[in-house]
């Protein structure tokens, strides 16, 4: 049966119609708003009060008011279930071994209990006293025996030491030992000789270059085919190491299988990756089971919303692709994290 267009029955008749509407229409966005989030951050930044005055000096004011609230509403916002946090550059050491190691004590404690009263949210690269080695194997062993760490994190060079120098031989041996994941931030170590790079652009450049050069150490000395179980993540995509690719193959008695099989077994994270750019010869050079993603949060590299849709609108990537990146790959090295993503 039909209706004159002011009959009421038809007003009625529209007028549940559209309450039903907007229902449904409210019934889908919480439902959105809600989906359960499936990413995990690799590249999240914390640090602790002991060097609070050294994040400062580098710029980076968001550190030194961090809370873990402030990173859970961040990734709310980007559909992130977990964030693995860790202290980048500038590290912890300033020229004083006991300091160094109290301030590595005092962030992983930091970090610890933020995984601890955050369930699911929050995993934890320990930071090390380095170069300390001797201070560095002492908080391996109570980073992962106490603190139960997800892996630990450093910097690219230390005191113009790159990551391949002997001195630090006898942590890689431990690490290896662990079958750890090792997560490494770069660090500025040309700031030091000239002053004009404290500048952040400048900074910004010299932090891709230093993770090439230390890429290029670890390679030269044979350190991924010396201790075969230890799982490197490098940042921002590796540095500049997918553009240069053809001066770094070849096999030598150090890398019996070639730089190129050990370049393509690391694990590399999307901050600062994620542009028309940069994407297309990461994405070529690096397979994708071994891109994992991150944010730099709360720095320079742009919330996990942001990045999410730098690699949708440039990367070419499937949805396969996509749920490898988003979470998939990260559980492979941190199958803690599985129960949380079922």
């Amino acid at each position: 049966m039909s209706f004159p267009l002011h009959h009421p029955a038809r007003r009625k008749f529209l007028k549940t119609m559209g309450a039903l509407g907007a229902a449904a229409l409210m019934s889908e966005t919480k439902s959105s708003a809600q989906a359960k989030p499936m990413r995990i951050d690799t590249h999240s930044h914390f640090t602790g009060p002991s060097v609070y005055d050294q994040e400062l000096k580098a710029g980076h004011q968001a550190l030194v008011s961090w809370k873990p609230q402030v990173t859970i509403d961040e990734m709310e916002e980007g559909g992130v279930q977990t964030s693995i946090l860790s202290v980048g550059d500038p590290g912890v050491w300033f020229g004083d071994d006991m300091k160094a190691r109290a301030s590595a004590r005092e962030c992983n404690e930091i970090g610890a209990k933020a995984v601890r009263d955050f369930p699911g949210r929050f995993g934890l690269f320990t930071v090390l006293p380095l170069p300390d080695v001797a201070g560095a194997l002492k908080e391996i062993e109570y980073a992962f025996d106490t603190l139960h760490a997800d892996g630990v994190g450093i910097v690219s060079s230390y005191q113009g030491r790159y990551l391949g120098n002997a001195l630090f031989t006898p942590m890689w041996e431990e690490l290896n030992r662990r079958k750890a994941v090792v997560y490494t931030h770069p660090l500025c170590a040309a700031c030091a000789a000239q002053p004009d790079l404290i500048d952040g652009q400048n900074r910004g450049v010299e932090f891709v270059f230093d993770t090439t050069r230390t890429i290029v150490s670890v390679l030269a000395n044979g350190i991924p085919a010396r201790f075969p179980d230890i799982k490197f993540i490098w940042s921002h995509a590796g540095g500049t190491v997918p553009f240069i690719t053809g001066r770094l193959t070849g096999k030598n008695d150090k890398l019996p299988k070639g730089a190129m099989y050990e370049l393509k077994r690391f694990y590399y994270d999307t901050a600062q990756a994620f542009n028309e750019y940069t994407l297309p010869s990461f994405k070529k050079f690096v397979p994708s089971d071994r891109i994992v993603f991150g944010t730099d949060f709360p720095l320079g590299g742009g919330s996990a919303k942001v990045v999410a849709k730098g690699l949708a609108d440039n990367g070419g990537f499937t949805p396969e692709e996509m749920r490898k990146i988003d979470h998939e790959n990260a559980l492979t090295l941190f199958p803690r994290l599985q129960k949380y993503f079922v």
